[in-house]
């Protein structure tokens, strides 16, 4: 019963925040056919407003479950919307592993994860411009690909928005049960490459 509930929770709200966006935040949509309809996923952007969890959600066109920080079941809105599309919640700044085992099993069962690889809203401006590991660690030991993402636009009132995605990257040659650090330090430069440029394509 809860799984019935959650689904159509999942369709009614996805279908509302959708037509919100593109509504009140004119959202343009590019590069969905780059989005593989099949097989294990790491969906990556850069992060700018508690806007863009929701509108990857809604536009990719794949289901997902987003990693959230565990701060925000506080909040009504995000710990229902958690609910609803599966969201892993994660202990920040903790060795608690248990969300990042859950996020490998989805993607090892050939499902979706979205993560914001720079951590936290501007997460680049506020780590010298690198990315956390997170994601380049989950693809290197599921062999999952990632879709860089780029959001463009000022997330205001009825302004332009822009959402980019990416070609797929794929990591699988890389793929091992021992990650090695220069490797995943690799993965995560090429990620930001890929955002950034994501980010200022013009449109």
């Amino acid at each position: 019963m809860k799984e019935i509930v959650k689904k159509i929770c999942r369709v009614v709200v996805a279908f509302c925040i959708y037509w919100y966006c593109k509504i009140v935040y004119r959202i343009k949509i590019v590069g969905k056919e780059n989005v593989p309809k099949e097989g294990a996923l790491l969906f990556c952007g850069n992060h700018r407003t508690y806007l863009d969890p929701p509108l990857i959600t809604v536009t990719a066109g794949r289901k997902m479950s987003f990693m959230a920080k565990e701060e925000l079941k506080s909040n009504p809105l995000m710990s229902f919307l958690c609910f609803a599309f599966d969201g892993i919640w994660v202990k920040r700044d903790s060795k608690d592993i248990g969300s990042l085992k859950t996020a490998m099993k989805v993607l090892k069962n050939g499902g979706c994860i979205g993560i914001f690889p720079e951590g936290t809203r501007n997460g680049m401006e506020k780590n010298d411009g690198k990315l956390k590991n997170g994601a380049a660690y989950m693809a290197l030991k599921t062999g999952a690909k990632i879709v860089p993402i780029g959001i463009q636009g000022p997330a205001k009132l009825f302004t332009k928005n822009i959402i980019i995605y990416g070609k797929p990257m794929d990591f699988s040659e890389y793929t091992q049960s021992k990650i090695d650090k220069q490797i995943e330090d690799k993965v995560s430069e090429q990620l930001k490459d890929a955002i950034i440029t994501l980010t200022n394509q013009k449109i």
